[in-house]
């Protein structure tokens, strides 16, 4: 079982011009002897904060999980230098790529590929006492200033302009919400679903 604490609340703020200020949530999962942070994010000092609060600092930080490779997830990679990074299929040591099954090397954490949002997006899922948390990476989010619907109706068609493939998007929302009691989303607050899917009907 994991402890889980977020350590920063994604954004996604519009900027003027058609640009936008972002940064993922991103979220500390600590097991005995193993601690693991989700989706570094792109804002460092914000980060850096975070971790000072808790007692920590990145070299305490064992293995990173980034949920996809957009860099707005992935650019405070560069404050872990002696960290282990995972994707969805491989864990990196230096320029060495391992292939690994179902779990988190080394822990009970869940990687669930939902992809959608981009081809190689994959969500992670938590046991932590009676709850399943879902570090949903872009799966879900809302840009600031939206009103997140948690409806189930809604988070199926939940918008994504980003998205690769909608279709498969769809998919991968009513899989992950088979299975999450909690959900943190890319970019927004976390919420419980109003509703769950029964069965997987696409």
């Amino acid at each position: 079982m994991a402890w889980i604490s977020v350590l920063a609340e994604g954004y996604a703020v519009t900027l003027a011009g058609g640009g936008f200020r972002a940064s993922p949530s991103t979220v500390l999962l600590e097991e005995p002897g193993r601690r693991v942070l989700a989706d570094p994010g792109a804002d460092g000092k914000s980060l850096l904060s975070a971790l000072r609060e808790r007692g920590l600092s990145p070299s305490d930080i064992d293995l990173i999980f980034v949920t996809h490779g957009h860099l707005d997830h992935l650019l405070n990679l560069r404050l872990f230098p002696d960290a282990e990074v995972c994707d969805g299929s491989f864990l990196y040591r230096g320029d060495e790529a391992i292939p690994y099954g179902r779990f988190l090397p080394d822990t009970e954490i869940e990687v669930l590929p939902t992809p959608g949002h981009a081809p190689d997006h994959a969500s992670l899922l938590v046991p932590s006492g009676k709850e399943t948390w879902l570090v949903a990476g872009d799966l879900f989010w809302w840009r600031d200033g939206a009103v997140p619907r948690t409806d189930l109706p809604s988070l199926l068609d939940l918008e994504d302009e980003l998205a690769t493939d909608p279709e498969a998007l769809r998919r991968s929302r009513i899989e992950a919400l088979r299975r999450a009691t909690v959900v943190i989303p890319g970019h927004g607050p976390p919420f419980r679903p109003e509703g769950r899917p029964r069965m997987v009907t696409f």
